[in-house]
């Protein structure tokens, strides 16, 4: 899935999936609206097919990103949390969308993150169809291996439409899921702490 480049500090994260088909991905599209029983010579529906393979292409494509680290040289040893990051990813088993928030902490060791990665690991690691503990892990798992913390952790709150628009139809029910890793698992406190300040507002 992560593919790093060498730079030590800097590494080039991206992603690692076939090639895409934008043209076969609109056939696919046509075919299926097609079989729903829609028309697609309707002049409101005629470009649908391109449109709809467009954005499950753009929703399941993500963007490199350098996971950009520095020294830790004042020895900061507390909780480094950023509240509130937009996500959104598409259930794999309906290839419907939740959105929702993630709440994204560390406890530092020899380096520090650059604030504006942890939005950019969130949307990189959201951009495929996959479940919301998966994705909760695979943050959790990549801030682990490439920042060697003394503790991770990530917790995600998010509205599924495969529930909200479909089967139990329960608008506004939440799904909330975490990771956690080192201290933030182990030891109480910390543990309290992080759970605590992800469940109050960003």
């Amino acid at each position: 899935m992560v593919k790093a480049m060498p730079d030590r500090w800097r590494p080039r994260i991206t992603p690692t999936r076939p090639e895409t088909d934008p043209g076969a991905a609109e056939k696919a599209a046509a075919d299926l609206l097609t079989a729903l029983g829609l028309d697609l010579a309707d002049e409101n529906l005629v470009d649908t097919p391109r449109r709809m393979a467009h954005a499950l292409l753009e929703m399941t494509t993500a963007s490199d990103f350098e996971l950009t680290t520095f020294p830790n040289s004042e020895g900061y040893d507390e909780l480094v949390l950023v509240q509130g990051i937009p996500v959104q990813s598409l259930c794999e088993h309906h290839m419907l969308p939740f959105v929702g928030l993630a709440h994204v902490g560390y406890l530092p060791g020899t380096r520090i993150l650059g604030l504006s990665k942890f939005a950019r690991m969130v949307d990189f690691h959201a951009r495929q169809p996959q479940t919301q503990e998966r994705l909760t892990q695979r943050i959790a798992d990549h801030l682990q291996q490439g920042l060697r913390p003394r503790g991770v952790g990530v917790v995600i709150e998010a509205e599924h439409a495969c529930m909200s628009l479909r089967g139990a139809r329960a608008p506004g029910a939440r799904t909330v899921t975490s990771a956690l890793f080192g201290h933030l698992r182990d030891d109480p406190p910390s543990r309290a702490e992080f759970l605590a300040l992800t469940r109050s507002k960003p």
